[in-house]
């Protein structure tokens, strides 16, 4: 048998009894304790009652976390504007510099809009929040607000925010667009740029066996998770692209950077200006991401010929740009992610440390050499369209003779659309200046001849 509820009346009068109650307890304390301790124990008996019967939960997912970057925050931002459209009233929408203008225009989460997501029977609010700074130098404060019922707090941490996490990562798997970024130091944050460079490997003017060699060195790296945990190392490699300006370097980054399908951060180590620097910069990159730093020799003049005469500050303060570019390299602040692919390219390999040359740092160094006959095959294959023709054997037997880098020899091939013109200026390009090294090589011969002499 059904108990009767007790009507609204009995209900008022309870109210009353125990406010009545309440008002009598607080003037007893008032007589008995002073009024500050009074006021406290009455905020703390109502602060308890406010959380036992709220029946919310709110989670503040900031932008950042701590002293890096928050991978939680960075998954709603790809996650959530998939799903928001038909829970909320409104999308933010637009289009960036290499957007394809027939596509559809990229959606992103609005500022203070409230949407709703429904995950395993509960119902979860999200609020995207910004809070500007007061001085010009401090970022822009981001975060999320996710607001769940009590009960479900623990399922939320354990169940929602790792499927966020793993949903954002197949999104990113499949999308076709990568980025590049670039470490702003005003506003101590990567700002990303759409990445759309068109190289890969059946692109690049390269020896076919030495791109056969980085993909199955690059499938290796990827597929050996366990093998490194097991080793006791971080999941990161190394790769050292050494050579002549123009000889490719920059397109093998961005061809590797396809094939992975990783996104690029372009690290100007100028701006590092300190221990404290690195460990914001690093721990601030994502998983599964390529660290850039082109064209090392002009960062940094270490090397291990310390013959020349330098000032004592000058020396100090190459050392600490040497050390800090080593503790970049291979200090515990790396170890802090997965499947990091490290880049370094340099025109002289000569001029850096052994130091950052050796295995664990830099474990594979790949030379970016001249143009040779198979290079230049690919390039004539890429800008006119052929495999093969009449001068091939011509043009073949001058770049064995002579240094040209792919990109004079690509430079050659986009005067004309027209096969046999493209080629012939090609020729005659390659003996002008096989010629102009054979006529420096007679007049440094000369030269020396002549201060023998003397």
């Amino acid at each position: 048998m059904l108990k009767e509820l007790p009507s609204l009346s009995t209900i008022l009068s309870a109210y009353a009894s125990f406010s009545a109650m309440a008002m009598l307890i607080r003037t007893i304390l008032n007589e008995m304790l002073p009024e500050r301790m009074t006021n406290y124990i009455f905020s703390m008996i109502y602060d308890f009652t406010s959380a036992y019967f709220s029946s919310d939960f709110t989670f503040i997912i900031e932008d950042r976390w701590h002293a890096g970057d928050n991978q939680l925050f960075r998954a709603a931002e790809i996650y959530f504007p998939t799903i928001i459209g038909p829970s909320s009233d409104s999308l933010l929408v637009g289009f960036d510099k290499s957007s394809d203008p027939t596509a559809p225009p990229k959606p992103s989460i609005p500022v203070d809009c409230r949407f709703k997501d429904d995950f395993d029977g509960m119902r979860l609010e999200w609020t995207l929040s910004s809070i500007e700074p007061k001085k010009y130098y401090v970022p822009t404060k981001r975060f999320f607000s996710m607001t769940c019922n009590k009960r479900d707090r623990e399922r939320v941490e354990q169940r929602y925010f790792p499927y966020i996490n793993k949903t954002a990562q197949e999104i990113l798997n499949k999308s076709d667009s990568l980025s590049i970024y670039t470490y702003d130091k005003k506003c101590s944050m990567w700002e990303p740029t759409a990445f759309k460079h068109p190289s890969t490997f059946e692109t690049l003017a390269m020896e076919p066996q030495l791109k056969e060699f980085i993909m199955k060195d690059l499938d290796s790296f990827m597929e050996r998770e366990e093998f490194f945990e097991n080793v006791g190392r971080a999941w990161k490699r190394g790769y050292l692209f050494y050579g002549p300006p123009g000889t490719g370097k920059s397109s093998l980054v961005a061809a590797i950077a396809n094939y992975m399908r990783s996104n690029v951060y372009d690290l100007q180590f100028q701006g590092v200006r300190n221990d404290y620097d690195l460990s914001r910069i690093l721990t601030s990159t994502t998983n599964r991401s390529i660290l850039l730093i082109e064209d090392i020799d002009c960062i940094t003049t270490a090397s291990h010929d310390r013959t020349k005469v330098i000032e004592k500050c000058e020396v100090e303060e190459d050392e600490d740009e040497n050390k800090r570019l080593l503790n970049f390299i291979d200090g515990l602040w790396l170890s802090c992610g997965n499947e990091r692919i490290i880049i370094i390219t340099t025109n002289q390999k000569v001029k850096l440390d052994p130091a950052l040359l050796r295995p664990g740092r830099m474990d594979v160094h790949i030379y970016m050499g001249y143009c040779s006959p198979a290079g230049f095959r690919k390039l004539a294959a890429s800008y006119l369209g052929i495999k093969d023709d009449k001068l091939f054997g011509c043009i073949d037997d001058v770049i064995k003779s002579i240094e040209a880098t792919p990109a004079e020899v690509a430079q050659q091939l986009m005067i004309s659309d027209e096969p046999k013109v493209a080629l012939q200026g090609l020729i005659e390009f390659l003996n002008s200046k096989k010629k102009g090294i054979e006529e420096a090589a007679v007049e440094e011969k000369k030269t020396k001849f002549n201060a023998f002499w003397v």
